[in-house]
Formats: structure tokens, sequence, C-alpha cells
């Protein structure tokens, strides 16, 4: 049966900012609060600040960007939040954008899907007390974490494309996927995983796909909503050319029509909370095993508290 949960949808410039959105979750039938990314407060420390606070809820990072830690301090990090939360934590990793790379490490990664494989290898040996020793193109690694007992953690792998998929197949226990179609899904993210899988002879990862979506409403423009949301997504290579494979015409250097392509392309979903709830259902049907409300753009153009009550209402239609 497929889980709804929710993103925080803006990065915090003070941990507290995340504790309506904790909040939510903890009193409503949200599953799991999301954090991606962030240079401001950094998503362990804020979703620990809020289990300080009272908020003791089942948390997920996706994604975090490789070149920021060494696996040893990512593993490290998840576990730590799994205590701090008593609850089950998605731990997820990507290796970001080749510019990203360039600028931390000095080159870009000349394998990607080397580095991703090296890295989530080393969390989930260490995370399993199984001591990797690992002298790899990207990691090295000989030490392990003293064992303690602590809620699950799953680790998780960001995946936008055929070969990602494939290898979190063979390496992950979640494919996280942000601006995927649902058809895009089903047609190649899921087979693909598949393949991975059966290669590595063990089970399918869990599915999550962070789905930007939007309450139809006076005055509100889907494209403009997207492009909030999304402006910086439509500026990276390795995203255009995962919506170019979903049949969706985007171009970098015209992020305002790309906007109105995720519209067109529901890669952005907008309606009703009836037409919500069964376009959400097509990525269900797709092997979408939880769904991510992302309402970042929304929230980048009416606020905090707009963004809350949308949550409330799509939560209701989707799971009441």
């Amino acid at each position: 049966m497929v889980t709804f949960s929710i993103l925080l949808p803006f990065t915090p410039a003070r941990p507290e900012q995340v504790l309506p959105f904790a909040a939510l979750v903890q009193w409503s039938s949200a599953h799991r609060l999301w954090q991606g990314q962030s240079v401001h407060v950094e998503p362990h420390q804020a979703f620990a600040y809020a289990a300080a606070s009272g908020f003791r809820i089942p948390v997920g990072t996706g994604v975090t960007l490789m070149p920021f830690r060494h696996p040893y301090e990512a593993a490290l990090q998840a576990r730590s939040l799994a205590v701090a939360t008593g609850h089950p934590v998605v731990a997820g990793y990507g290796p970001g954008a080749a510019v990203l790379q360039s600028s931390l490490l000095g080159a870009p990664y000349a394998s990607p899907l080397t580095a991703a494989r090296e890295y989530l290898t080393a969390v989930r040996g260490l995370l399993d007390d199984t001591a990797p020793d690992l002298a790899g193109e990207y990691v090295h690694l000989r030490n392990d974490l003293p064992p303690m007992p602590t809620p699950q953690v799953e680790v998780g792998l960001g995946v936008l494309r055929p070969a990602m998929a494939r290898l979190a197949g063979e390496v992950a226990d979640v494919a996280i996927t942000w601006l995927t179609p649902a058809s895009y899904l089903r047609d190649v993210v899921v087979p693909a995983l598949r393949e991975g899988a059966a290669r590595a002879a063990r089970p399918s990862p869990r599915l999550v796909a962070m789905v930007p979506l939007a309450l139809a409403g006076p005055g509100r423009d889907p494209a403009d909503l997207a492009l909030a949301g999304n402006a910086g997504h439509l500026r990276l290579p390795h995203y255009t050319d995962m919506l170019r494979r979903a049949g969706l015409e985007v171009d970098a250097d015209d992020t305002v029509a790309g906007a109105r392509a995720l519209v067109r392309g529901r890669a952005f979903l907008s309606g009703d909370a009836a037409e919500l709830a069964a376009a959400l259902d097509e990525y269900r049907a797709a092997g979408v095993d939880e769904i991510v409300l992302n309402v970042t753009g929304l929230c980048q153009r009416y606020g905090v508290a707009a963004a809350l009550a949308e949550l409330e209402t799509i939560l209701d239609g989707v799971t009441g």
C-alpha cells in the first residue's frame, strides 16, 4: 500500500522553522517528513532539533550530496538521527551536479555510477556492522562503527535515469526520484530497478517519488508555481536529460517554457483535490511505494502558512 509523506518546502534558516511541518506529520496521516540538501540548517541537525522539541517522527534526507561528507560520517549521522528520533530513517544520497563535484573535489566524478556504488556500499556496510574494507576509486575505508541498537536506517539513492536506477536496484534499499512523471517511472525507472535487483539476486528497492504539485485556485498559474519550485532543476543537465527522456520539451536556457512543459507533461500536478488524488494514483499504479508531497513552488509564492494549509487539504484528499 502506498504511503504519503511531505517535503519541507523551503530551506530553513533556523531549526525552529521545521517544527510546524514536523507537527503536521505527527498529528496527520503523513508518514514521514523529508528534507533535501541544505547549506543553511543541515537536515540531520534540523531533524534532531525537531526530535528534541518533542516531535519524534520518521524522517528522510532526500537527497544529501556525497561530496559534502565521507561515507563514515554519513553513516554515523544517519544512525545518530535514528537514535534521536526513535524512528526509522531513510538516508538518501546522490552525487550532485558535475559543477558541484568540481567545486568541492577538484574535478567531477569520472564515473558517478562507480562513486555512488562505492559510497552506498560503504554506508550500508557500516550500518550493518560488516566492517567494510574498501580501497576504491573514490572511497577508502578500513574502519567500522561500534555496534549499537538503533531503529532501521534505509540507505537511499537519488535516481533520475536508467543507469542509476539499475545501480539502485543492486545496492540501495530505497530509490528516490524528483520531478519524474508517473509514466516515466512506470516505463523507465521501475523496469531498470527490477533489472538491477535481478542482477544482484535481491528484492527491488522501495521507490519514493517526490511530486511537485499545487491545488488549482483563483489567480494561481501552475506554470508559475512549477517555475518557483524547480527553476534550478530546469537548468541542470541531468534533469533536463531525464525530462527529455520522459517526452517533455525542456531547454536549460528557457526555464519559463520548461515550467510550462512540466505542467503539460504531468511532472508538476495541478487541479482540485479530487483531480490531484487521481493524478497521484497514477504514481501508485506505476509502482511507487511512498509519494512525497512537494509544495515548494506554492510556499515560495504564498508563504509557509499557505503551504501548511495546502498539505493538510491534499493529505485529506488522498488519505481521508
